[in-house]
């Protein structure tokens, strides 16, 4: 049943739980709290969080959920909140240029591997092994996932600087993002062009996209997916990389993390928190899919059970991988140190 507002802003702006002070009459009245409003994408993996089921500690967290482009702009854009959801690649560039007006928040709200998102032709021949030097399209060079579609590549062996990269849209005409200095092997589609009628016309070889192409079907469409089996492929590359690729970070104005520093952790806790509560629902009413206990099951098995754990220990390494892989591509003049990434929060 869908939250209607007022129960969503009720629940979501949960205050129970108010320390007690006492002015000098002696009578008991709730302290204010600390209050944070955050902008994120609807996932269902938070709606612990978003119903009030789960609290973060001495804070009042107002939890805007909607779609994720509006969120992802009100997040950097929109000063009436305190932050929320944003892209690790736009920070990473944001420290590289010394802006430090936001802070970030080791909490990773989104996270996907990359096989799964290399299409081409249904009468291609393309593997893994051939995909060096060939013509790639990409949905744009600067985004996070984009970092990690070249960092798979990366793993399979192939240098990308010998990759002939296309930057438009999968399906239409798009607004793309270019390295910045150019780079000789990276140009935009024509205009006019999408990259599946440049990939269906065999100007590019393939492409990477977040969502599959419109033209896309496995079997009956003329776009198909390199990796048809692309878990078998995205498992070898955990076990070979230790990453899960966190795409999205959660980042505070710096006046609102000024205002209460101590909020970042307990935030940390709500969100693992949150996870918990929802891979126990998982588990216990494993019906979104016939077969999504499988699934679940199959993760912990290869995984672990704190995959999608927040904080910065554990995720160490894998934003530790996203600095170098952003450094090699060009989107930083430096290499970035985790550390760096985190500063404010490991002061606090």
């Amino acid at each position: 049943m869908p939250l209607s507002r007022r129960r969503f802003l009720a629940t979501s702006g949960c205050v129970a739980g108010q320390a007690l002070v006492r002015p000098s009459n002696g009578a008991a009245v709730a302290a204010p709290r600390p209050a944070l409003t955050l902008a994120c994408s609807n996932y269902v993996r938070f709606m612990p969080i978003a119903t009030g089921d789960i609290v973060p500690e001495n804070l009042t967290l107002t939890w805007l959920r909607g779609d994720r482009t509006e969120m992802l702009r009100r997040t950097t854009d929109d000063a009436t909140i305190d932050g929320g959801e944003s892209s690790m690649a736009q920070h990473v560039m944001r420290l590289d240029r010394g802006d430090r007006t936001l802070v970030a928040i080791p909490i990773f709200p989104l996270r996907n591997f990359t096989a799964r998102d290399l299409y081409t032709r249904k009468d291609s021949k393309l593997t893994a092994e051939a995909l060096g030097g060939r013509r790639i399209g990409i949905y744009n060079w600067a985004a996070s996932g984009a970092v990690w579609y070249r960092h798979f590549l990366r793993y399979l062996g192939h240098d990308t600087k010998k990759i002939t990269w296309v930057v438009g849209g999968p399906d239409g005409p798009a607004e793309v993002r270019l390295p910045d200095p150019p780079l000789p092997n990276v140009s935009v589609a024509p205009k006019g062009s999408s990259l599946g009628d440049l990939m269906l016309a065999e100007k590019i070889d393939a492409l990477f996209a977040p969502l599959p192409p419109k033209r896309f079907d496995a079997t009956e469409g003329a776009i198909v997916r390199v990796f048809p089996d692309f878990r078998t492929v995205e498992q070898k590359y955990f076990a070979a990389t230790r990453c899960y690729p966190p795409q999205h970070v959660v980042l505070l104005r710096r006046q609102s993390w000024e205002r209460d520093r101590s909020s970042a952790r307990r935030l940390v806790d709500a969100f693992n928190k949150s996870e918990a509560a929802f891979e126990a629902g998982q588990r216990q009413f494993p019906y979104n899919s016939p077969w999504l206990i499988q699934d679940v099951e199959d993760a912990v098995r290869v995984m672990g059970s704190d995959y999608h754990a927040h904080g910065l220990e554990k995720n160490r390494h894998a934003v530790d991988v996203f600095c170098q892989s952003a450094y090699e591509d060009g989107l930083t003049r430096r290499r970035l140190a985790v550390d760096e990434f985190f500063a404010d929060f490991l002061s606090a």
